[in-house]
């Protein structure tokens, strides 16, 4: 048996002719003396003291860490109070309180205020003076409502006026704004002994005369009326007659103006019973003696008031006209008129005469 110095330590070997023990066989406990058992405690604390200096260094640099924080925690309030007690900061915090302050007191004063803040409390009499001037307000507002009001309603019944005054205007002159001496109002009529007999259909006829109080048939003075509307109109047989107008005295005929409603506003759109070719004669005082004054044609697709001039070359005054049918516009039983017109120039009874007239064909 012997020892051995090994990394820093000393261990034992066995030597050849130890006795050593294996496994369970016993073996015998060697001698040992009092100097081995010396050296090897000695050997123990050597074992233990690498230990005991590292726990005490540990130790050591743990109660170091709270010193070198405490140091730096002063190290930093030093520097804290240095830089306080500098000029430098102290002109900085003046400048920032300046700044501070100017910022509220545009909010204070520029910003209006939020409606969510309460208002003041008013007292009863400052309650009545506020109700007693929003009232007056709103007199003052419904006045001019009022106001305004009748303007728009004077300027709408002008407007009514007008319009309504010009449409009369054109119902009566109906665009020819020319004198009518054929107007039953005036005093014309018609020579029923020179005139057409009315269109009848025998077997409406047969019908409507059941009925006393109903006369479907219109009589050829409707043709002196203003009144003119679909189906009030004078009808006589077939494509051709003629009509004879007493005219409001003795008149120089210059001009005849026909009138038929337009197929749009007939109930069956259609104006084959308008006359078509139509010839104009005046008749002297002698109730026999006809001039010719022209021959013209009145066209349903053009104006529902048509004005024809006359031929009457050296002016004469007739007491009568004639309206001679010649054709329509194609309906094979009747023919109407609505409105016939004599324009001209009407003279006393002792003024012209009617002997410088061109006679011509009937």
């Amino acid at each position: 048996m012997g020892w051995k110095l090994s990394a820093g330590a000393f261990a034992w070997e066995p030597q050849p002719g130890d006795r050593v023990w294996r496994g369970n066989q016993p073996a015998a406990s060697p001698a040992v003396s009092e100097e081995q058992r010396s050296l090897l405690a000695i050997l123990d604390l050597r074992r233990e003291m690498p230990a005991l200096r590292a726990t005490k260094s540990f130790l050591s640099l743990l109660f170091q860490v709270p010193r070198v924080l405490l140091l730096l925690v002063r190290d930093a309030l030093l520097g804290v109070c240095r830089e306080v007690c500098s000029v430098h900061f102290l002109s900085a915090a003046s400048l920032l309180s300046v700044f501070l302050a100017a910022l509220s007191w545009s909010l204070l004063h520029l910003l209006p205020p939020l409606e969510n803040e309460p208002k003041a409390m008013l007292s009863p009499s400052e309650h009545q003076e506020r109700l007693r001037s929003h009232g007056q307000q709103l007199q003052q507002l419904q006045a001019e409502l009022n106001k305004l009001r009748k303007e728009v309603a004077r300027v709408r019944k002008a407007h009514s006026e007008r319009v309504a005054k010009l449409v009369f205007q054109r119902l009566n002159e109906d665009f020819v704004q020319k004198p009518d001496y054929a107007l039953s109002s005036v005093g014309a009529t018609i020579d029923l002994e020179k005139t057409s007999h009315d269109y009848e259909d025998t077997n409406m006829a047969y019908f409507w005369n059941r009925f006393s109080f109903w006369n479907y048939a219109r009589p050829p003075t409707v043709i002196l009326e203003p009144d003119v509307f679909p189906g009030n109109c004078w009808a006589f047989q077939g494509h051709q007659g003629q009509v004879v107008i007493r005219l409001a005295g003795r008149v120089q005929l210059s001009d005849i103006t026909l009138q038929h409603p337009p197929p749009s506003v007939a109930h069956t759109e259609d104006a084959s019973s308008a006359p078509r070719d139509f010839a104009v004669f005046g008749l002297q005082v002698d109730d026999k003696t006809e001039v010719f004054l022209g021959r013209f044609t009145f066209d349903v697709k053009k104006f529902a008031i048509q004005t024809f001039h006359l031929q009457n070359d050296s002016p004469s005054a007739f007491p009568k006209v004639k309206i001679q049918i010649l054709s329509n516009w194609g309906h094979p039983r009747f023919t109407c008129l609505y409105r016939v017109r004599a324009h001209g120039l009407r003279i006393s009874e002792g003024e012209g005469s009617a002997t410088g007239a061109t006679r011509g064909p009937h």
